[in-house]
């Protein structure tokens, strides 16, 4: 018999957070509003789905945010060193034994046109109004 934790509910929140950074602030800088849409129908990082391997224990919960917060760094690091590139597809390996949709590679982000002058619907507002 194998005793199994489940993740904590501040986990879950986390995993949630660092999907909608990357929805709401890297897809914008390297997407448009309809590839990140396409993402969305592709179901890209969506933990929720009938295939997805995640069950949310403790240790897949840790092992989700630690590559994800890792693929965070990387892309926004902006760095050519190829050190970094085993890194990256360790990580996304991670990703990618959960069956959590991730397709692309670090190049990916470096080769692209950065959007980052542009608005975008899923972005987050630079500020709120007040009505």
């Amino acid at each position: 018999m194998k005793i199994l934790l489940a993740s904590t509910e501040e986990q879950e929140e986390t995993i949630q957070e660092l999907i909608t950074y990357i929805y709401c602030t890297i897809f914008p800088r390297y997407f448009t509003d309809d590839e990140i849409e396409q993402f969305e129908q592709l179901e890209v990082l969506h933990t929720d789905t009938d295939y997805t391997r995640y069950n949310g224990t403790l240790k897949e919960a840790f092992q989700v945010i630690s590559s994800l917060q890792t693929l965070i760094s990387l892309i926004e690091a902006d760095t050519t060193k190829s050190d970094y590139e085993e890194m990256y597809d360790h990580n996304l390996s991670i990703l990618k034994s959960f069956n959590l949709f991730f397709p692309f590679d670090l190049n990916h982000f470096r080769d692209c046109f950065s959007y980052e002058d542009k608005v975008s619907v899923y972005a987050k507002p630079a500020n709120q109004l007040l009505v």
